[in-house]
This record gives structure tokens, C-alpha cells and sequence, in this order.
């Protein structure tokens, strides 16, 4: 697998290896991430134009683009400077005119010579009641042939259509015939083209209906994009896999006693989850796993169960959360289901610093403490298990893949659970933890209270404040989420230093609260902890509280300018009430006039506090890269493949990789080497290091 096949190559050249393109267009086309000709034939026409001849102007839609067949009248050069250039052209029925706003007279007398005849095409136009059109695009001798419909290409400064079309004429040239890489039950179902004939079909497009995702040349193109990166996730996880993990089965006595000792029974999701990873932890393999569940699904019981297990049979296991709230939060939920199953748990945070931290460490590395709750504290290479068996990371998007690994490296054999509250659409799930196996809660434990929501615009700011403030004269609490930090010139969102103050002066010292993430740790930590003791009554916040902070008196989310969130974010504060006895609001105040997206988000909260529904609407919104968040997304740049719209071939893609792979996991059969050849092509770079390491 040492280098590129040969039968690429041509693919793989030099930009300026192709027709109409030097130094300066080759260097304007990155901008469009085009840097070889595999990338200009995989940068499809966005819109297309209608060049079919007609017998004269007067049959067009003006203005519009027409192809007519003319003969050359007089040249009228401009009288004074600064004025157009005209050329009197006459068509089967009238007359009309050609006007050029720059260019040299002999240019325009060799285009369009007195007494000819030519095909001109161009949008035209009136202009004082007369027809007229500027700059035709071509201009050809009788018979010479234009496309009836003409594809039209992205473009970027520096690079003309014709000059775009001209290279991807040349680039197309270069496409070998392949052998295929799908499997052919699947080819023949959809009635897919070959991948060259495919590439030929989608760049000579006959009309509008040929630039659709759902023809059959773009369904196709779009596959391979999903099939090459789901094939470099199964491999990943293939190897992960065959890494040797350690079968760890406990004997169950401490996990009934937690279960024992609850005041509800779990729902049936959450006794599924359970079973799937205690499967998963007393197999062989090493277990890679993510449990997804939406707000108040219930996902930190099956994590301590998942952790009994290995505590059960010896071992001792590990739950991270993202922050130090969340972490010692976790810690004292947990706490007293510890004591029932009559284990030793354990925090460890940025916080515990000398000989506190250094007795922690002994208890740890003796085996003392079963069940360590922490931050990424964690990952510090002082922090030694006697034998870690399972490491549990909440919210995984906070924790790259490189702390997954570090977190590894304690213990060769670790097996890993992620958990995420973020309901991911399956499409994107299947895009981002491709490499995982997935075990969702999709019940909602019985007895929490709905949350009632609501919209209101900016301008009955008043009105808020003194519900709010009757509210907090009967004891209860709530949050106000602001969109940014500090006041900026720019963006005329409220800041959370301006709210806070504003909030101060309507209650009076000591009620109102703050917290954001450029405050110092311990400062953000002491008035979380004001809040959740009672003292203060409204906690002012950015989207750090996001994220599981669990304050049951809490039962009012105030969402300053909602319309700037994205859906899922919104869904996730929302989640933030409602979980104590009371009855909860959230108020989502908007600034108007709203445009139609942001009513449709507002719209589907109102409606729905169903994470999973939600996630797929905001998918529909935003558009995948929104949706995670591009910057800590991973997720892949696909050129054809749309997450939105083509979600079912995304799932059909993982489990084709998977079942190749599972029959020739090396690839070398006549079908996986085809599959090499997508793995090149699409440049998968990662799939093809562990192919030849494996």
C-alpha cells in the first residue's frame, strides 16, 4: 500500500497540467479547495442555462438569455468617451442591438464583422423600449454547435465560467474506467451509473431537473463521498477492536443493590443500555461504545452500572465530565447509589491541590478508591490505577480523540463509554461516531414535570422582570441566559455584565448571581454554588450552564434574543428546569421581526420537547455542520453528498463498509481492491495508513 496507484495519476497532476489554466487561475482555484483535477471533476455544476436557439428575440422572455442567429449591420463607435460601443445586428424578424462597455473597436470589428452572419448568445435586455445585449457570452460561426443547456460552475475571483469550463472539460479526459467498489446488488437496485459514466452524466446536465441530488449520476457520486469515509471508520473501528481488551463480567450483587435502592424502576431504554455495554464489557474486545440520550433520559444510572460491573469483578473505573461544576455535580448525585452498592467513590479536580490530592493518588494506586469521578485532571501522568477497567466520558465533544487515547495508554486494555446529551440526527451520528457502537435512551424516566414554553418579544422586557420578580418572592429560582460576554460595538446582543447589572438594580443586592466562561474557575464555581445552596435567586449566564448543571429548585429558564441559538442548544437549556416537583417555564425572548428560519426553530420548541425530533428539525434548519458545531465537529468536507437530504445513503453506506470488511478486512479481494482505489481517490488518507499497518 506504499504509494497512489499509476492509474491515478493523471488525477492527481499539477492544475496547470489542463487547458486555459496557469500559475495565477491555479492559485484563485483553491479558494473552491481545488487543488488537483480528482477536485475540479468533484466540483459539480450549481446551475445550468437554457442556450436553446430561437428563431428571434421577440420570441424571449426579456430580460433572459437568448441564442439567436443574426446578420452583422453597421458599427457605431461612441461619440465621446465613456460611452458604449453599439453594433446593429439583425435576426429572422427585427433588429436590435449589441453593446460592448469596453474593448479595442478592431476587437470588436473581427467578432462581428459587417455583412456576416453569426450565432450570438447572451442575456439581453430592453433598454428604453429597444433590445439590446451586453457582452454576448459566445459568439460562433453557422453551425458551429453550443451546448442547448450550459452548466453552470461555482467561481471564485480570477477564474472566468469559461476558463472553469474549459479545465473541467480537460480534467474529465483524465477519468479512468474503474472497476466498481459497490456492491452490486446495491448498483443494480438503484440503477446506478458506472463512477466515470456518472462524473460524465452530472457535468452535461440536459435542463434544470439533471442538477437535483436525487438523479441517479449524483446519488452515485454522492455514495462513494459516504461510502470512502464510512469505509475509514469501519477500519478504524476494526482495529480498535482487534486491540486485546479484557473480559470483565461482575457477579452482579452490588448492581442490584443500587437497583434495589431506587425510588422508581428504570425505563426499559435505559435496562437495554445497560445489558448492551454489560455484553459489551464481558467480551474480549474492547468495548467503544456511545450511549446517547436526550436531557433527563437518564444516562448517569447506566453509567454506574456500567462502572459496577468493573468494580464487581476486581476492577476499578473512571467517569469524566467536561468541567469541575459537572464533576463534582456528578460526584454528589452519585454518592449516595455509591454507598448502597458499598463502594468507594471518589472526585479528582483541578481544585485538589498538596496533600490532599497526593492521599487521593495512594488511595487510588492501591485500589482503595472503585470508582474515580473527575475532570481531565484525570489525564495527568501522575494519576495511576491499580486496574482500570472502564473509563466513562461525559459529553465526548469536550474531549478530543488524543485525551481518548492518553486516557488509553493508563490501561491497555480499557474499555470506553461516551455519553452525550447533545440528541445527534442518526445521519450525523452514524457521520461522527461512525467508528462506535451506539446504544441510545429514547424513554424519558416517569415523574419529570414538562416544561412549559413560550415566546415573547424583546420589547415586554418589563413585563418579564416583574413576573420574575413575583416568582422569586414565593422562593423559586431562575436562570437568564444572554448571548455574549461583553457589550460589543458590533453585535447589539445583550451581554451577560450588562443583564446582570440591570437584573442587580430591579432585585436588590445578593439575589442576582453571575456566571461566564472568562471568569476565573473558583470565582464561576463559588456562584454556581450560591445558586444551587439558594442564596442567590437569578443566576445571569452564558451557555456554560448548557450542559447537566442540576439545580432542582430552579424552575424558570429565561433565553435572552433565542433567535441568535441554534435549536439543540436551545432544547439543551430548556433541560436545565423541570426537574424538580414544581412546575417550570421557559420564556424564549426574541428580538422582531423574526426571520422564517428562526420561527420555525421557536415554532418546533414550542411544540416539542423531544430531543431527537428537535436535533433532526435544527439538521433540516442548519445543515450539518451547524448542528455539531463545524469547529469541534470532525466532521468531513463532503463535495457532493448532502447530510441533509441524503441520510438514508449514509446508513446503507455503513453497513456495506462493515459487511466488506468483515469478509476481506484487508481488502484484497477483487472488490476490496477496488475499494483501495475510492480510498485513494477520495484522498482517505487515515483508512489507507491503517490498511498498511494492518
Amino acid at each position: 500500500m506504499s504509494g497512489r496507484p499509476e492509474r491515478l495519476f493523471p488525477l492527481f497532476a499539477g492544475l496547470e497540467t489542463l487547458p486555459g489554466i496557469g500559475p495565477k487561475s491555479a492559485k484563485a482555484l483553491a479558494n473552491l479547495h481545488v487543488a488537483t483535477p480528482k477536485d475540479l471533476v468533484l466540483t459539480l455544476p450549481t446551475g445550468g442555462v437554457d442556450r436553446s436557439p430561437v428563431e428571434s428575440i421577440r420570441n424571449a422572455v426579456l430580460p433572459g438569455v437568448v441564442t439567436v442567429q443574426v446578420t452583422v449591420g453597421r458599427h457605431i463607435p461612441p461619440a465621446t468617451r465613456g460611452r458604449p460601443y453599439r453594433i446593429e445586428v439583425e435576426d429572422a424578424k427585427t433588429s436590435f442591438q449589441v453593446v460592448f462597455f469596453r474593448g479595442a473597436a478592431e476587437l470588436h470589428e473581427r467578432l462581428l464583422p459587417t455583412g456576416q452572419a453569426r450565432v450570438i448568445s447572451g442575456k439581453a435586455e430592453l433598454y428604453d423600449g429597444v433590445a439590446q445585449m451586453p457582452h454576448p457570452d459566445h459568439v460562433l460561426m453557422p453551425g458551429e454547435a453550443l451546448p442547448a443547456y450550459e452548466p453552470v460552475y461555482p467561481l471564485t475571483a480570477g477564474v472566468t465560467a469559461k476558463a472553469m469550463a474549459k479545465a473541467v472539460a480537460g480534467a474529465l479526459t483524465r477519468v479512468p474506467d474503474l472497476p466498481e467498489w459497490i456492491d452490486p446488488g446495491q448498483v443494480a437496485q438503484a440503477g446506478w451509473p458506472g463512477f466515470a459514466d456518472a462524473l460524465r452524466a452530472v457535468h452535461a446536465p440536459e435542463g434544470a431537473a439533471d442538477l437535483s441530488p436525487g438523479t441517479v449520476a449524483r446519488q452515485r457520486l454522492a455514495y462513494d463521498e459516504l461510502f470512502a469515509h464510512q469505509l475509514t471508520l469501519a477500519l478504524a473501528r476494526a482495529t480498535e477492536r482487534a486491540r486485546k481488551g479484557r473480559a470483565t463480567e461482575g457477579d452482579g450483587r452490588m448492581r442490584r443493590k443500587v437497583l434495589a435502592s431506587l425510588p422508581f424502576q428504570p425505563t426499559g431504554a435505559q435496562m437495554r443500555a445497560i445489558d448492551e455495554i454489560a455484553g459489551d464489557l464481558a467480551g474480549t474486545r474492547r468495548m467503544n461504545r456511545l450511549l446517547q440520550g436526550d436531557v433527563g433520559a437518564g444516562k448517569t444510572l447506566v453509567a454506574l452500572m456500567a462502572l459496577l460491573a468493573a468494580v464487581e469483578a476486581g476492577g476499578q473505573g473512571v467517569l469524566m465530565a467536561p468541567t469541575e461544576i459537572l464533576a463534582r455535580q456528578h460526584y454528589k448525585g452519585l454518592q449516595p447509589l455509591a454507598e448502597a452498592a458499598g463502594v468507594v467513590l471518589e472526585v479528582l479536580t483541578g481544585r485538589d491541590k498538596g496533600r490532599e490530592r497526593q492521599g487521593k493518588l495512594d488511595a487510588l494506586a492501591r485500589g482503595d478508591i472503585h470508582i474515580l469521578v473527575g475532570t481531565h485532571a484525570v489525564f495527568q501522568r501522575d494519576v495511576a490505577f491499580a486496574d482500570l477497567r472502564l473509563a466513562v466520558i461525559d459529553e465526548q465533544h469536550r474531549f478530543g480523540v488524543r485525551q481518548r487515547m492518553l486516557l488509553g495508554e493508563k490501561n491497555v486494555g480499557v474499555d470506553v463509554l461516551v455519553m452525550t446529551a447533545t440528541p445527534i440526527p442518526r445521519s450525523l451520528a452514524l457521520t461522527q461516531y461512525g467508528d462506535m457502537d451506539l446504544s441510545v435512551l429514547d424513554e424519558k424516566p416517569p415523574g419529570r414535570t414538562p416544561v412549559a414554553t413560550a415566546t415573547m418579544p424583546v420589547s415586554r422586557m418589563d413585563d418579564v422582570v416583574a413576573k420574575l420578580r413575583a416568582a422569586v418572592a414565593e422562593g423559586r429560582q431562575a436562570y437568564w441566559v444572554c448571548p455574549l460576554v461583553e457589550e460589543s460595538e458590533t453585535v447589539d446582543t445583550t451581554s451577560a455584565e450588562e443583564r446582570f447589572r440591570a437584573l442587580r438594580a430591579a432585585f436588590g443586592e445578593g439575589v442576582v448571581g453571575m456566571v461566564h466562561g472568562q471568569m476565573p474557575p473558583a470565582e464561576k464555581d463559588a456562584a454556581m454554588a450560591r445558586f444551587v445552596a439558594g442564596e442567590t435567586k437569578v443566576l445571569v449566564a452564558t451557555t456554560v450552564i448548557e450542559v447537566g448543571v442540576d439545580v432542582p429548585n430552579a424552575s424558570i429558564m429565561v433565553i435572552e434574543r433565542a433567535e441568535t441559538f441554534g435549536l439543540s442548544q436551545l432544547h439543551q437549556l430548556r433541560g436545565r428546569v423541570g426537574r424538580g416537583a414544581a412546575a417550570s417555564t421557559c420564556l424564549l425572548m426574541y428580538k422582531a421581526p423574526l426571520g422564517e428560519t428562526a420561527e420555525a426553530r421557536l415554532r418546533i420548541l414550542r411544540e416539542s420537547e423531544d430531543g431527537f425530533r428537535i436535533s433532526e428539525e435544527d439538521l433540516r434548519l442548519r445543515g450539518a455542520g451547524d448542528v455539531i458545531g463545524t469547529a469541534q465537529s470532525g466532521l468531513p468536507r463532503f463535495r457532493i453528498a448532502d447530510l441533509e437530504r441524503q441520510a438514508g445513503l449514509m446508513e446503507i453506506a455503513q453497513s456495506d463498509a462493515r459487511t466488506l470488511l468483515s469478509a476481506d478486512p484487508k481488502l484484497e479481494g477483487e472488490r476490496g481492491r477496488a475499494a483501495r482505489l475510492l480510498l485513494w481517490l477520495m484522498e482517505q488518507d487515515r483508512a489507507l495508513k491503517l490498511l498498511s499497518v494492518g
